[in-house]
């Protein structure tokens, strides 16, 4: 099957952006556009989005989570799993080749444009596994959040030329891990800066009291982090990459002159024609009022951010009731234990108490009802509109037209 990048190559995509002032972002020596998608998961960001950002000279990310819900053979072979022993070692090795499968179709379909890079959650409980199948399955990038990925040089070292991109919010951890990493010989290719006012899913503060905290202000922190580069010798060493709330040109060329080198967009990515998601599931998102987008702690722990559906409506009204009758579980009740703590199945009172893959393998359905569906604080660049991915990367390449205010 034929993928056209678009009416416009790659150099001539990286040409527009030149011409509007935006500097190429370089990551081991490769030359992108200064876009980035941000991985979502369950099955949000698959090959397919991840393939259309990379055709256009872009990096396109895959979401390593559960994507055996995107291959009917291999949910055939574990959606039944329920009191067997294996099951869990069974569920862990479809995605293993789900992942697998969404990669090198990745690969096929971005024809050696861009890059592809696959996000994996630290909080994961096959991290490990999801790490080491990317490497192997050809990913150009590892992206890892939720957590302070400390052990990734270890897992990658077998693969030199492969970029380590780290989420961080604070300037504090970067430094933390810079420290860490330095013992080991390896520093990232890349760091993305996530504001937790402004991004949408897990997000990198404590608690939900301090997603508005000034220190993950990107005014404060993107000067910071590059103070601690400069000081260690790394300015020319590691990319920073600016995620959460950005929409427009202005807004690349605001965080660029702070001294970001990329931004990296999610919700924007999920509304397009090309993303792995079903029309139900955009509209969910697209349609989002400020009033309907709410914060909340997610069963790992994390402050979380979300549209507010019926079923997130009634979680948060029972909450308290929940957290009252928490208790350990003997087993997941998926068979899948897809996080190394859980809330629900741990019996944490202090955190959420709901199975995350469940609800959000419902979104992934386009389910309302019942679904979880993450979503970024800020205003869309289309509004309600379901546009295709070379829109929305022409959007943010365009400077707004000046306007001149009419003489008095």
């Amino acid at each position: 099957m034929q993928h056209p990048a678009s009416d416009t190559s790659t150099a001539q995509w990286l040409d527009q952006a030149r011409a509007a002032g935006l500097r190429p972002l370089r990551i081991r020596g490769k030359t992108l556009l200064p876009i980035v998608q941000g991985g979502m998961g369950v099955g949000v960001s698959a090959a397919g989005l991840s393939s259309a950002v990379a055709r256009l000279g872009g990096m396109g990310t895959i979401s390593s989570v559960d994507l055996r819900r995107r291959h009917p053979d291999l949910m055939a072979q574990t959606a039944h799993l329920d009191k067997a022993p294996d099951a869990r070692a069974r569920i862990d090795q479809a995605n293993l080749v789900a992942l697998d499968r969404e990669i090198r179709d990745a690969r096929a379909a971005s024809h050696g444009q861009g890059w592809i890079a696959v996000n994996v959650m630290k909080a994961l409980s096959a991290y490990a596994a999801y790490v080491k199948q990317a490497l192997q399955s050809g990913a150009d990038a590892l992206v890892v959040g939720a957590g302070l990925p400390l052990d990734l040089p270890e897992l990658a070292q077998d693969h030199p030329h492969v970029a380590l991109i780290p989420i961080l919010s604070d300037a504090r951890g970067v430094q933390l891990l810079l420290r860490k990493w330095e013992r080991k010989g390896r520093l990232p290719d890349a760091i993305v800066i996530e504001n937790p006012r402004l991004a949408g899913g897990h997000l990198g503060a404590a608690k939900v009291a301090d997603l508005g905290d000034a220190r993950f202000d990107f005014e404060t922190v993107i000067p910071q982090v590059r103070e601690l580069f400069q000081q260690a010798g790394y300015e020319q060493d590691i990319a920073l990459i600016a995620a959460g709330g950005i929409d427009s040109h202005a807004d690349i060329l605001r965080l660029q002159g702070l001294g970001a080198d990329g931004v990296q967009l999610g919700t924007a990515f999920a509304v397009t024609q090309e993303c792995d998601a079903p029309d139900a599931f955009k509209r969910i998102l697209a349609q989002a009022k400020p009033q309907d987008i709410v914060e909340f702690v997610s069963v790992a722990g994390l402050p979380a951010r979300a549209v507010r559906t019926p079923w997130l409506d009634k979680y948060l009204r029972i909450l308290p009731i929940l957290q009252e009758r928490a208790h350990p579980k003997a087993k997941c009740n998926l068979s899948f234990d897809c996080l190394q703590h859980c809330g629900l199945r741990d019996g944490d009172a202090g955190i959420g108490q709901f199975c995350i893959d469940q609800q959000l393998g419902h979104a992934m359905d386009g389910d309302a009802e019942r679904g979880l569906f993450f979503r970024g604080a800020g205003r869309l660049p289309f509004g309600e509109q379901i546009r295709g991915v070379a829109d929305l990367v022409r959007h943010l390449l365009t400077p707004a037209p000046t306007v001149i205010p009419s003489p008095a």
